[in-house]
Order: structure tokens, then sequence, then C-alpha cells
């Protein structure tokens, strides 16, 4: 019973949003979607999340802070389980795909993520070193396990934005004369959108991973790599 004179203390939820990792990452990867990077600051961050931008500061203490658990976030989506489980170039397969897949849901985030450095981000790191150690235990040496890596993103992101890209983008319109040849193959793809990038993906995917098993054979016969 409160005492006479006083007001009894409120009970149930506070009056104000509490500020968690989950609620500021999923409001951070909605502003980017919808608005644009430009638009990812603390200030609209804090506004999006209706607390105070000095409230967010003592929850998280820098924009780095918050990319780190974005590319975090997104990055728990790619499936990295098939290595040490599959021949490796199975698993790299895999793994693409399911990068790819991932991606083309978040094709707002790839110009962010794909130059924002790993530093201090626990799940990515986890995730390379996962893919590393299979390519290791494969024959892969050194700077050829970045190597491949590197060469499975770069594809990976520009698959991912083609994914999401409309049925038309390459549609020469009313100029095929100006590019007769490229027109009559872009009609002989298929002509629903999703399918056309599925195959596109398909056939360099193929040919980097046949790349990469030439690569490797000719590394554990003591050859000269391929250029």
């Amino acid at each position: 019973m409160a005492a006479a004179g006083t007001t009894p203390r409120r009970r149930g939820r506070p009056s104000k949003p509490v500020l968690s990792e989950e609620r500021i990452t999923k409001a951070a990867i909605k502003i980017v979607a919808t608005r644009g990077y430009q638009h990812l600051t603390m200030t609209e961050l804090a506004q999006e999340l209706k607390v105070s931008t000095s409230a967010l500061y003592n929850h998280t203490p820098s924009k780095r802070d918050v990319l780190i658990r974005v590319q975090d976030r997104i990055n728990q989506g790619i499936d990295r389980s098939a290595f040490g489980a599959v021949p490796w170039d199975e698993a790299l397969e895999r793994w693409a795909r399911s990068y790819r897949d991932c991606y083309a849901q978040h094709t707002a985030m790839i110009p962010i993520m794909a130059v924002l450095p790993v530093a201090n981000s626990p799940h990515t790191l986890q995730m390379y070193e996962t893919v590393a150690r299979g390519l290791a235990d494969a024959g892969w040496e050194g700077a050829g396990i970045a190597d491949v890596i590197v060469s499975i993103e770069s594809l990976v992101f520009g698959a991912a934005y083609d994914a999401t890209a409309p049925a038309d983008i390459f549609d020469p319109g009313e100029r095929s004369d100006l590019a007769p040849v490229f027109a009559d193959a872009v009609r002989a793809r298929p002509a629903d959108a999703a399918a056309a990038a599925d195959e596109a993906f398909d056939v360099a995917l193929t040919a980097m991973l046949d790349g990469f098993r030439m690569r490797l054979a000719a590394v554990r016969d003591g050859a000269p790599a391929p250029g």
C-alpha cells in the first residue's frame, strides 16, 4: 500500500520502447531498403526506433557498430553447412547459391556489404573461416583460398542484382538494328525473368567451378596454376 501523500509506482510495460540489438538491426535494414543508405544515420535510426539519439548512442556507440550487426544478421542466412560434409567444390557451389539467394532479398545492402570491412563481425568471420578451412582441407593454399572466396562473392553480388532485375532490362526497344545479334540472343532467353537470371548464374558458376578444379589440379601436380 502506498504511503499517504505519495503517488503509487506504475507497473507494467515501460512508457518508452526498450532498445535491443534485434530492434536496432531490423530498423537499420528497413531504412536502407525503403529510403536508401544515405538515410542510415544515427539520428534517423533513432527516429525510426522512436527513441532519442542519445539513448541510441548509449546502446550502440557508432554507426559502424550498427553496420556490423546488420552484416552479421544478413550473413546468418547464408548456408555454409556443406563444408566438411561433401566434396569442396560441391560445398562451394551450395554456399554460392545460398549466398546469392540471401542477398537477392537484400539488394539494397549490397553496395554497403560489398565494401564493409569484416573486422569484429563474429558470424561473418566464422562463415569465412568455415569456407577457408574447407578449401584448405581440399588442398588450396595461402592467397589462393582468399582468391576463391573473393571470386565467388564478386559473382554472387552481381547475380543477386540480376535476380531482381526487370524482365525487360536487355530489351533494345525500337533500336534492335543497332545490336541485332545481341537482340536475338536476348529473345532466345527464357521469358520469365527469374528463370533467365537463374540460367545465367548457373552458366557463370559452373564455369567458375570448372576453372577452380583445373587450378587446384595444377597445384596438386606441381604445375603453374592456369593464368
